[in-house]
């Protein structure tokens, strides 16, 4: 396949040092889908055209009143925040006890989020402990996709595939905290791993291929995305990854008409429009890629995310992940930074992310173990 085009600007992040701390990077990440997630929140469930009739030819380009405010996050960036926590807690367990659960660890932070829709597990007590938990404004609900609840509601003590055929994005728009946390210890593991936990997060509520594939997949992008590629190669490489599994073939074609579509003269909106309007969840990761392989900018890529016909908190979310992975935190319109909701909450947990690399020197310090309890 032809991999560049005249309307296609490729670019070269140089790759990150290992002597050089990349925190920026990975606040850029959790910032940039943070805002993708409350631009798009918003319209989340208004036609394209009701949103041009609204805010005008260009569509929504600031945020909007929704959730009884400006720059409100909604599920995407809360479970995305979970996510996080769970990968951490497993870290922290490993480290003072020599026993490590990532999917149980997981699933017990997917639990908590549950708690805080107001919602319960049948068979797992909620653990309240830990930092993320006790942010009171984290308890709120965000109009929390109906698969994720009724999933989480009946996950058991063993993790596995959720008993369900759905292929919503809410798996995927919740991990890329996955190629982040491992990109930090990528010493430790492999491009595989790193796929089959994107895979595992999503399982947990989703149980058709393309549910959670799709996660494995962007766990890869921002992974390769760190190491330095292009947003085309790290697709080559989540795609040949992607081909080794069963059931693949929806999640590829997605990706490669994303592709396809970002190398043609076609106007954005009626490209976005062929790839769907993103409820599903290889859907709403083509839609993210096409996004982001055309942006000559953070702000326009989340500004095509977000004003189409579909879930556009959702695409709005995966695309911000991946542009502030690309561009950086200076590439995020200050006016969107300033009243996004629980700011300081996202860029901690972004930087012990990163942090996360060196616990293993500082386990008599209580801080992180009081953060992320090991259970």
């Amino acid at each position: 396949m032809q991999l560049t085009g005249p309307n296609l600007k490729v670019r070269k992040m140089p790759g990150i040092p290992t002597n050089h701390d990349p925190t920026d990077r990975y606040i850029a990440c959790l910032l940039g889908g943070a805002a993708g997630d409350a631009l798009g929140g918003a319209v989340e469930f208004m036609s394209r055209e009701a949103i041009l009739s609204r805010f005008g030819h260009e569509g929504i380009t600031d945020y909007a009143q929704a959730y009884g405010g400006l720059g409100k996050i909604t599920d995407d960036t809360q479970m995305t925040l979970f996510t996080a926590e769970g990968l951490l807690r497993a870290l922290m367990r490993g480290l003072t006890d020599g026993t490590t659960s990532f999917d149980n660890s997981v699933a017990n932070a997917y639990i908590r989020w549950l708690a805080t829709q107001g919602e319960h597990n049948r068979y797992r007590s909620v653990d309240p402990s830990g930092w993320l938990f006790q942010q009171k404004a984290l308890h709120s609900r965000r109009a929390p996709g109906m698969t994720c609840l009724s999933a989480l509601r009946e996950l058991d003590s063993l993790p596995c595939i959720a008993a369900n055929n759905s292929k919503g994005c809410g798996g995927v728009m919740r991990v890329a905290p996955v190629g982040l946390f491992w990109w930090a210890l990528r010493e430790r593991t492999n491009i595989d791993r790193v796929f089959s936990d994107g895979c595992m997060c999503a399982t947990l509520s989703h149980g058709h291929p393309s549910g959670y594939l799709t996660a494995g997949v962007l766990a890869v992008l921002i992974f390769e995305l760190l190491n330095g590629l292009t947003l085309l190669e790290a697709l080559e490489v989540a795609k040949n990854l992607l081909g080794k599994h069963s059931d693949h073939d929806e999640t590829l074609k997605a990706l490669n008409r994303a592709i396809e579509l970002s190398q043609t003269s076609i106007p954005h909106h009626e490209a976005i429009q062929e790839l769907g309007e993103g409820w599903v969840a290889e859907e709403a990761l083509a839609v993210s890629v096409y996004c982001a392989l055309v942006a000559q900018s953070f702000e326009q890529g989340i500004v095509l995310a977000v004003n189409h016909d579909g879930d556009s908190d959702s695409t709005g979310a995966i695309t911000g992940n991946l542009l502030g992975v690309m561009m950086g935190t200076d590439a995020i319109p200050s006016r969107w930074l300033e009243p996004l909701e629980l700011r300081s909450v996202i860029e901690e947990v972004a930087s012990d992310l990163w942090a996360c690399r060196e616990w293993h020197s500082c386990m008599d310090d209580d801080f992180y173990r009081n953060r992320y309890p090991g259970s």
